[in-house]
Parts: structure tokens; C-alpha cells; sequence
């Protein structure tokens, strides 16, 4: 078992920024991919992020290229998502998950994930 718990949610302007912080415990961290996800009201839930067990691999879904960043620090069991240039539109709950590390092309795919924080609200004032 793998429990993850997001923080860095809030209220913002538009063009402001936040870094979403998402802590785990349980089994080996490290072993995993991490992804940040989010998802709208009346929307489905969407990739926005994810980072392979070492971050050398990174994905970036289309609306988070050029302005969020994710990283992980293995040694403190963390992913971050750092966000900038923040629009109305990136207004979501934001939740971060891990699963399997082991094929690229799945980084995006929420099937992919086995274990899924409870989510922190981003929201963004025009």
C-alpha cells in the first residue's frame, strides 16, 4: 500500500502560480511512476503530469507544457507540481497517484495508476 496525501492547493489570480506538494508512505516510493491528474466540475478526470522512478522520463500532457514543472525527491518520499502562468481554465481538483514505471506511453493513462491521493483544490480568479 501506497498513501499519498496533496497539499498546495488554493486560490490564485490568473497569471499567478502555486506548487502542489504530494507526500507518500507506505511502500518503496521510489519504485514508482508519480502523476498528477485533475479534473473540473462536470469534467473527466485528465492528465496533467507524470515523472518515472528516477524522473528521467517525463510527461507533459498539451495544456501543462511551458508552464508546470514536475519533480519528485525520492529521498523525501515528495512529487511537486510547480505551476505557472495559472488560467481560469487549470480551476480543478489536482491529484496526485503512483504506479507502474515501467512503460512510457502509459504515463498519461489513469488505468496505469494503482494508488490515488484524495486531491487538493486549485482554483484560479480571472
Amino acid at each position: 500500500q501506497v498513501q499519498l496525501v496533496e497539499s498546495g492547493g488554493g486560490l490564485v489570480q490568473a497569471g499567478g502560480s502555486l506548487r502542489l506538494s504530494c507526500a507518500a508512505s507506505g511502500r518503496t516510493f521510489s519504485s514508482y511512476a508519480m502523476g498528477w491528474f485533475r479534473q473540473a466540475p462536470g469534467k473527466e478526470r485528465e492528465s496533467v503530469a507524470a515523472i518515472s522512478w528516477r524522473g528521467g522520463r517525463i510527461y507533459y500532457a498539451d495544456s501543462a507544457k511551458g508552464r508546470f514543472t514536475i519533480s519528485r525527491d525520492n529521498a523525501k518520499n515528495t512529487v511537486y507540481l510547480r505551476m505557472n502562468s495559472l488560467e481560469p481554465e487549470d480551476t480543478a481538483v489536482y491529484y496526485c497517484a503512483a504506479g507502474d514505471s515501467g512503460r512510457y506511453c502509459l504515463y498519461s493513462n489513469i488505468g496505469n495508476y494503482e494508488y490515488w491521493g484524495q486531491g487538493t483544490q486549485v482554483t484560479v480568479s480571472s
